[in-house]
């Protein structure tokens, strides 16, 4: 029988915060309704990505006792098959880590980062083709049509993109822009990065 102690504290700080029931805090977060800033997205598209949702993966790093930010997400990845550094590896240690108290939202060990999402209905070569031309950035590398890595301002920090099929026509985007220098910074690029997603529609 799992114990959940780590999402059963996320709720009860909720209930704290809202004065919600239990019932009531554990379907909004994992509704991602209402985001707190502890939960990357929801329940139902955190379980599509990974095959988990948030109660499980919690319950099973848990198991694994007291690891660093890196340790946690080499592990994850390790289980998904993917880079330590992709948003679903980061998505999930981060949201794991502000429960515990160690890091405010979007807090790392080498600065802020924040993360943008966008599916749009194109084939996923046409989506990286059409992101990558878009950038005014500094490309580090890249695997078409699956990632591509940049460097902005200079180097000051650092941008991520993977790039997944949702079928022959359906493709989705995700935006992982790390080393920011504080949570006011992360805000800024966190809008930035909506409005820019926004913009590959066109």
């Amino acid at each position: 029988m799992t114990r959940q102690k780590s999402f059963k504290r996320l709720v009860r700080a909720r209930m704290d915060k809202t004065g919600e029931s239990y019932t009531a805090a554990r379907a909004m977060l994992l509704s991602a309704d209402e985001p707190d800033g502890w939960l990357a997205t929801s329940d139902e598209r955190i379980r599509e990505r990974t095959g988990r949702g948030w109660e499980e993966w919690f319950d099973r790093i848990d198991e694994w006792g007291e690891l660093t930010h890196r340790e946690i997400a080499r592990r994850i990845a390790a289980e998904l098959g993917i880079d330590p550094l992709a948003w679903n590896a980061q998505a999930i240690t981060m949201s794991y880590e502000r429960t515990r108290g160690g890091r405010l939202a979007g807090q790392r060990e080498d600065g802020f980062a924040i993360t943008a999402t966008k599916t749009l209905p194109v084939p996923v070569e046409q989506l990286f083709d059409a992101f990558v031309a878009q950038q005014e950035l500094r490309e580090r590398t890249s695997t078409r049509p699956k990632s591509a890595r940049f460097d902005w301002n200079g180097g000051e920090s650092r941008v991520n993109a993977t790039f997944v099929a949702k079928g022959d026509a359906s493709s989705t985007v995700s935006i992982e822009h790390r080393r920011l220098a504080d949570p006011d910074e992360a805000e800024r690029m966190k809008a930035f990065w909506r409005e820019r997603l926004s913009g590959l529609a066109s």
